[in-house]
């Protein structure tokens, strides 16, 4: 090793340190979205509230597009899945929202967590990528976690404990929908036709259910703090969104995908300061089998990258 690439080794341990930065700043910023949410979920129906975040989103970033020159890079095909894309956000959004009216933050959270179980299922059963025993092991472990979150919020709260599971469900299916279009879209651009997307289906499900009584489609003119939460819901959304953004450009998906079960611990604590909320023993030990099943996988996943990189073929793990 020359002296001459001495700079370039600090540079790149520079640029993953700052997209770590990053990243952690957007997990702890993060659970605000949800705290807002839960806010406005008392007088404004969660369609509302994810219309809201969908149209600021898109005002936000519809400066960025332009200026990028990518808002009218599309086809039909790119259209189609920006709108399969969109449609999964709002049936994840909707979920989650639809819980935080009855749920704690912090138990929502750990239950949507097993996403990432989700997606690794999904993953080899559609994409054909190679899971072996012990993700299986990790995953069904993970499901056993969820489990004990589930049950005493079940008590609690009836069947509505379980749609942070769609809401995991969604998203994963929404992350292998965006691993076929990331391949050769700019990311701004797919945030902003997601956006678009599902904003018109939100207003749509609105139009549909107006008049209805429905806490969650019939639309209302919000008043005092409402406004306040549904501006909290979408700034916060944007910024953490954009930090995202340019962390994972900054350092590889494989260093920063641990550091997303931070947002378990900050929202947490959001939920303790605001509402007085804290999950019980029970709760808590379903969290840490979640969190560690989680890392696990993602531990795994690297292993596997490495031998891949070495071998010509990666063995079954």
């Amino acid at each position: 090793m020359t002296d001459l690439s001495l700079p370039k080794i600090a540079a790149a341990h520079d640029r993953v340190s700052y997209g770590l930065t990053l990243m952690v700043i957007a997990v702890l910023i993060s659970p605000l979205i949800d705290i807002f949410s839960k806010l406005a979920i008392a007088t404004v129906p969660s369609a509302e509230i994810t219309a809201v975040r969908f149209l600021l989103q898109v005002v936000f970033i519809l400066p960025v597009v332009l200026i990028r020159r990518t808002l009218f890079d599309l086809t039909w095909r790119k259209s189609a899945l920006h709108a399969l894309r969109g449609g999964l956000l709002v049936l994840t959004m909707l979920s989650f929202i639809t819980t935080l009216k009855v749920m704690e933050v912090a138990d929502a959270i750990a239950i949507f967590f097993v996403e990432p179980i989700i997606l690794t299922i999904l993953g080899s059963i559609f994409l054909k990528e190679t899971i072996g025993w012990r993700r299986y092991t990790a995953c069904a472990v993970g499901f056993f976690g969820a489990l004990l979150v589930i049950q005493p919020s079940m008590q609690e709260v009836g069947l509505i404990a379980l749609l942070p599971i769609v809401s995991a469900f969604g998203l994963a299916v929404f992350l292998l929908v965006t691993r076929m279009v990331a391949q050769n879209e700019d990311p701004w651009s797919m945030q902003f036709h997601a956006g678009i997307w599902g904003g018109l289906f939100c207003f749509v499900l609105l139009s549909l259910g107006e008049g209805s009584g429905s806490s969650v489609f019939d639309p209302v003119w919000p008043e005092g703090n409402a406004w306040l939460y549904l501006l909290g819901v979408g700034v916060s959304a944007t910024i953490s969104g954009v930090l995202g953004v340019y962390a994972y450009r900054a350092a590889p998906a494989s260093v920063l995908a641990p550091l997303q079960y931070l947002e378990i611990v900050s929202a947490t604590i959001f939920g303790w300061l605001v509402f007085g909320d804290l999950p019980d023993a029970l709760k808590w030990l379903g969290i840490a089998i979640i969190i560690g099943s989680g890392l696990y996988i993602i531990w795994r996943e690297r292993n596997v990258e490495k031998t891949a990189s070495i071998a010509p073929v990666s063995p079954a793990i």
